[in-house]
């Protein structure tokens, strides 16, 4: 704010004083009388010009693979505004939450994230318990073991899904759930996440890769949201210079919440926000340079 200090014979000369050098917006903030009148401070906001909208922006959304149909919807005001009205964002709460059950393709990234998370809450001074019911990938709990025993976190191995409700009875704290990964075209896979979900009282999280078609993966997105996920983590914004499949997957009516911008286990994390959406579609910088 702009503050100045008008000395006057009169609180009228004074009004009329600031009108004249402030306009008609400033704001009288304090008056005191003075032996030659009054004195009276006075302050305006600038006024902050309105960001021009980007050159070519229905050109940077249709590069990074957007169809037409969703570029139409993100063309009104600023690109962070319009995709806050567009989609959904939320932060991801893990502390005091139900569990957090991580879902996928193979290969997407669901066991780093669920290391990346632990870590998280155990920096947060949390203590998670963390589950895996992938019994189908070789040696995958035994790597989820050995960096849950590094991070000093219980784990525990879930060999009948069936059995996850007893594990998670009466227990207390934030608790993340590793899946095996599924096809988004298996109906019988994705029939057992659900059920698996459902008996864990869990919220379902889908995690994507960056890079991939845009339609390919709204329909991955679209067949897993149908097994109970309602929640969006994107990875591997490190090694992919076009999103347009992140935003494609949330349009079905996903939270967006994190995105993995680095392979670091430990800070490899970031809030996917409107703000940094916005960053990486209008810009066809390697993807490095958006890295922490």
């Amino acid at each position: 704010m702009r503050l100045k200090i008008f000395q006057s014979a009169t609180v009228a000369d004074a009004m009329q004083d600031i009108r004249a050098e402030l306009g008609v917006e400033a704001l009288i903030l304090s008056t005191r009388r003075t032996k030659s009148g009054v004195e009276v401070t006075a302050g305006v906001e600038p006024i902050t010009p309105a960001p021009a909208l980007e050159p070519d922006r229905p050109g940077q959304l249709a590069w990074h693979g957007l169809p037409a149909s969703m570029c139409a919807k993100l063309q009104t005001g600023p690109l962070p505004f319009a995709l806050q009205v567009g989609f959904r964002f939320a932060r991801l709460d893990l502390a005091g939450a139900p569990p957090l059950m991580c879902v996928g393709p193979p290969g997407a990234g669901k066991t780093l994230t669920i290391v990346r998370l632990a870590t998280r809450l155990v920096l947060a001074g949390q203590t998670p318990l963390v589950l895996s019911t992938d019994g189908c990938r070789a040696g995958a709990n035994a790597q989820l073991q050995a960096l849950t025993e590094i991070l000093g976190v219980k784990f525990i191995a879930i060999d009948k899904p069936t059995d996850i409700g007893q594990v998670l009875s009466g227990g207390s704290g934030p608790v993340l759930i590793d899946t095996a990964g599924c096809s988004p075209y298996d109906p019988v896979g994705l029939g057992e996440l659900a059920a698996i979900g459902k008996r864990a009282a869990a919220r379902i999280a889908l995690v994507l890769p960056a890079g991939q078609d845009a339609m390919e993966s709204q329909d991955t997105a679209t067949a897993f949201a149908a097994a109970g996920a309602s929640l969006l983590i994107a990875t591997k914004l490190d090694i992919a210079r076009r999103i347009g499949g992140v935003l494609a997957a949330a349009a079905v009516g996903l939270t967006m919440t994190e995105a993995g911008i680095s392979a670091n286990a430990a800070d490899g994390l970031s809030p996917l926000s409107p703000q940094f959406l916005s960053e990486r579609l209008l810009s066809r910088r390697s993807p490095g340079a958006f890295s922490k």
